[in-house]
């Protein structure tokens, strides 16, 4: 990694290197519990609306007991719709709340409530891991990426996996954008999710962009300074 390349990254995950679902309180880890969790975010953002309502109606699902396939099954739809809209997840709720029940109970026939055993039957290939996503109500080709770009943090079978949007990212501030190349920015499957996470946000905000490069630019002028005084 060159230096400029190293302090655009270095940059990029100070500012928006959070993931999506450790801002919506997710305790990401290879168990069923979790793992659902990002499902129900993957569909909560799948939807024409802002990944900050689509957070904060998680956070209000999760805070009503709905962490669990079983748990959101057996809530009442209306509880469901109630949570989303405390959320402010007004447009969606009712069809979300009947895509959310009805994915649960799919999860809990086909996979027993455990989504390891869809990725273990697809043999952990990323391509028929999206495609069983798409199955589930809500989840489409879209949230299918979402899963896989946020669980590739403890599914090392998929990763790395950055989709179109993180790679437009990365041409937005002139980083690699091949997969492999840009994979080999970071370090840690933890560190892959988190670089892609931040390339989705930049690739949807042109500021965003703009204050990773000022970032940046500032870092390396830091140094050139640091160095000539030594």
């Amino acid at each position: 990694m060159g230096s400029s390349e190293k302090a655009v990254v270095g940059a990029l995950l100070e500012e928006h290197g959070r993931t999506y679902a450790t801002e919506a309180g997710i305790r990401l880890s290879d168990k069923p519990g979790p793992l659902y969790q990002v499902l129900v975010l993957a569909t909560l953002l799948s939807a024409r609306i802002s990944a900050e309502i689509a957070i904060a109606a998680a956070r209000e699902l999760f805070a009503a007991g709905l962490r669990t396939p079983e748990a959101m099954e057996q809530a009442d739809w209306q509880a469901r719709v109630d949570a989303l809209g405390r959320g402010h997840y007004r447009r969606y709720d009712e069809r979300t709340a009947t895509q959310l029940g009805e994915g649960a109970c799919l999860l809990r026939e086909r996979w027993a409530g455990d989504l390891r055993r869809l990725r273990d039957e697809a043999k952990g290939d990323a391509k028929r891991v999206h495609d069983l996503l798409t199955e589930f109500p809500g989840i489409g080709p879209l949230g299918a990426d979402i899963y896989l770009r946020e669980v590739q943090a403890v599914w090392p079978q998929v990763a790395p996996y950055f989709d179109k949007r993180v790679l437009e990212g990365a041409r937005r501030l002139g980083l690699p954008h091949s997969v492999d190349a840009l994979a080999g920015l970071a370090g840690s499957g933890e560190d892959l999710a988190r670089l892609a996470a931040a390339l989705v946000r930049v690739s949807l905000s042109k500021q965003a962009a703009e204050t990773v490069k000022s970032a940046a630019e500032s870092q390396n002028e830091s140094q050139k300074e640091s160095q000539k005084e030594s």
